[in-house]
């Protein structure tokens, strides 16, 4: 079997994707690039047998001899690089988030039309257990047209906060806005029904002791009220609220459909419960079932994080490369349709929380409104279209707090990197 070439930009993160490729039969790696010397020389040191070159540049890296390039770098750089690796004749998995502007989002799906390369959104909410299968009975017709769904990711990051920025004050997550990380919410929902988000209300929760003690700026969470296509309604929840939470629930025309809560004991989002009609007899003839889905490739994946998805995400890119017609990616037309929602949430939020209709990038001509559109709360891209951080304006945290946790990191990174990277133990 011919294997896919691998090259992972991004080696912390993407240390699961080099160990799928790695015990693959479908894929090989072949370079790995991280501007982190240290993260370079913990896979160095693991995989002395394996043929791979190693960079630090990106530019150098792109060249190397590969069919495809994961990206597993910063979220708010995905779309850069993404149009460099297909402009440089590269198949694409972006882990996420797909981009940050209206202006790359324009060029992203461009650059993909024009080269033709291979783009999939690595969204990995959609490939748990749980919420694939509600995507199976959705396709199947099981509980009929969506109505209505909820979505929620909710994540405590603050005992993460050092691993997650080291300190550094001006890293993404302390500069994102409250509706930006969206698409675990969003996504799953999204990708069963295939339908495409038309307007959105933004609401954010603007309470933020824990953010500011960290060095976040933004508020504590985001909601989303998204009108879908045909008329149904997905309401998404996501952010930094006390006690985490992953849970997805989707009413159609014929029955509900949602997972377990994801809660100690609940075994990550696996368990589906289902009730429908079947219209067999009488109105009200309904079919009641739990269950633990069962799929192909479980065997392998569940070695592999975030419920065995990492596995599914590398899985379908790699046999979408190879032509297999049952390979499931999501496109980058898709990708928009979970990542706009939480763009144009947050301009409904700055401009009073009024419905705000979200582009089609589709249609050509659409785009053409947004080209040049930088809006973010990133000062490097933004220019003179910069965002607030917040709705009440970008709080001013004191550098003191970017120093403690620049110290916390210093105290756990060694304990970090054993844990979290190949190498020495």
């Amino acid at each position: 079997m011919k294997k896919i070439k691998i090259g992972v930009f991004g080696a912390y993160r993407g240390a699961i994707m080099v160990k799928y490729c790695l015990e693959a039969e479908n894929a090989q790696v072949v370079a790995i690039c991280d501007n982190s010397r240290e993260i370079i020389d913990y896979h160095k040191n693991a995989h002395k047998d394996f043929k791979i070159t190693f960079y630090d540049n990106f530019d150098e890296f792109i060249n190397h001899d590969m069919d495809a390039v994961v990206l597993a770098n910063y979220a708010t750089e995905h779309a850069p690089f993404a149009i460099k690796a297909m402009k440089a004749g590269k198949h694409v998995l972006s882990e996420v988030l797909p981009c940050q502007t209206m202006k790359e989002a324009v060029e992203l799906i461009e650059t993909v039309e024009e080269t033709g390369k291979i783009y999939s959104y690595g969204e990995n909410f959609c490939y748990m257990p749980a919420p694939y299968e509600m995507r199976r009975l959705y396709k199947e017709g099981i509980i009929g047209e969506f109505e209505y769904g909820e979505g929620e990711y909710i994540h405590n990051c603050e005992p993460s906060w050092p691993r997650l920025t080291k300190g550094d004050k001006t890293h993404w997550r302390n500069n994102l806005y409250s509706t930006f990380y969206c698409t675990h919410s969003i996504g799953p929902i999204i990708h069963a029904t295939g339908l495409r988000p038309v307007s959105v209300i933004g609401i954010e929760g603007t309470k933020n002791e824990r953010n500011l003690r960290t060095g976040l700026r933004s508020g504590c969470f985001g909601m989303e009220l998204i009108t879908l296509s045909n008329g149904g309604v997905i309401k998404s929840l996501h952010g930094g609220l006390y006690i985490d939470s992953y849970w997805f629930s989707m009413y159609g025309s014929k029955g509900r459909v949602e997972c377990d809560r994801d809660i100690p004991g609940n075994n990550r989002i696996r368990k589906v419960h289902l009730q429908y009609n079947d219209f067999s007899g009488d109105y009200g003839n309904q079919k009641i079932s739990q269950y633990i889905p069962e799929r192909d490739h479980d065997d392998s994946s569940d070695k592999f994080g975030h419920g065995g998805s990492d596995f599914y995400i590398m899985w379908h890119f790699v046999e979408k490369i190879k032509g297999n017609p049952k390979a499931d990616i999501i496109d980058v037309y898709e990708a928009m349709d979970m990542f706009l929602p939480g763009m144009f949430a947050y301009r409904s939020i700055l401009n009073g929380s009024k419905v705000t209709e979200i582009p089609n990038l589709r249609d050509k001509a659409e785009r053409e409104k947004w080209r040049n559109d930088t809006s973010c709360t990133d000062p490097k891209v933004a220019g003179d279209m910069l965002l607030p951080t917040c709705k009440t304006g970008t709080p001013d945290i004191p550098d003191a707090i970017y120093d403690i946790t620049k110290a916390n990191w210093e105290k756990v990174k060694d304990e970090v990197y054993k844990k979290r990277l190949p190498g020495k133990k």
